[in-house]
């Protein structure tokens, strides 16, 4: 554990059309935490993680990751998006796509050796899709596919992950293959923001959680903070979404 927490967050607000999205956003991640955030369909959830990322514009607020602003620390940060937001009928094989995410460190002049390949096929075998690395990826199924990227981030070997709903969808094998990677990142100390949708699965899968409905209503450890009285809070008396 170093002094600086992983993520620090200060007074975040985003607006679209000056209707507040988000609005004045407190939260501190301490490394080595797997940290959900959930909410209700509009909370804001995608929107704080494209915040945090200087992906879309913020109308006030701070960032720190590791005690830095993010441009500082790029190279230990990765991002998982949701599935549905990419091309997945792009005409690439399962290893090219994973190669991508070794883009930001070799810079795109610069094409991907043998060394590079390797570690791809490494972060294929780990996530089970090693069998299909040469693969068209519109040809994997969708559990298959998110496998793939979540391959893509994890080739980063990033110190933070921010992962946007990547159990949503996805068949048990996904969901297991993908919860065990989670929990030996978080053992090699890596921290993990994971926008999750299925409240009762919080208690096995996290150790904390944001819970967010365009103000943060809590955030914390899950003994302090995943209470009955704040899911209330968060959803506003509607029935909390369950996995389908």
């Amino acid at each position: 554990m170093t002094a600086q927490p992983a993520l620090t967050v200060r007074d975040l607000t985003v607006a679209y059309r000056e209707q507040p999205v988000l609005w004045d956003i407190d939260l501190t991640v301490p490394e080595g935490t797997l940290m959900a955030v959930v909410g209700p369909n509009g909370a804001g959830k995608t929107t704080l993680i494209k915040a945090v990322l200087g992906l879309i514009d913020a109308a006030a607020g701070e960032v720190r990751m590791f005690g830095q602003a993010y441009d500082e620390v790029r190279d230990r940060v990765g991002y998982v998006p949701q599935r549905g937001s990419v091309d997945w009928d792009f005409p690439t094989s399962a290893l090219d796509v994973v190669m991508m995410g070794l883009y930001g460190r070799l810079g795109w002049f610069r094409r991907p050796g043998e060394r590079e390949r390797e570690r791809a096929r490494r972060a294929l075998d780990r996530v089970g899709m090693l069998a299909f690395a040469d693969r068209q990826i519109s040809q994997l199924s969708g559990g298959q596919q998110q496998r793939v990227f979540l391959a893509r981030a994890l080739v980063q070997e990033a110190d933070l992950y921010f992962m946007d709903e990547p159990l949503q969808g996805v068949d048990a094998t996904t969901e297991r293959t993908v919860i065990e990677l989670l929990r030996e990142l978080q053992q090699d100390g890596t921290t993990m923001l994971v926008v999750h949708h299925d409240l009762q699965t919080i208690e096995e899968y996290f150790d904390a959680v944001m819970l967010l409905n365009v103000r943060c209503v809590a955030a914390g450890r899950l003994e302090e903070v995943f209470t009955e009285d704040n899911i209330q809070r968060t959803y506003r008396g509607k029935t909390a979404p369950q996995e389908e």
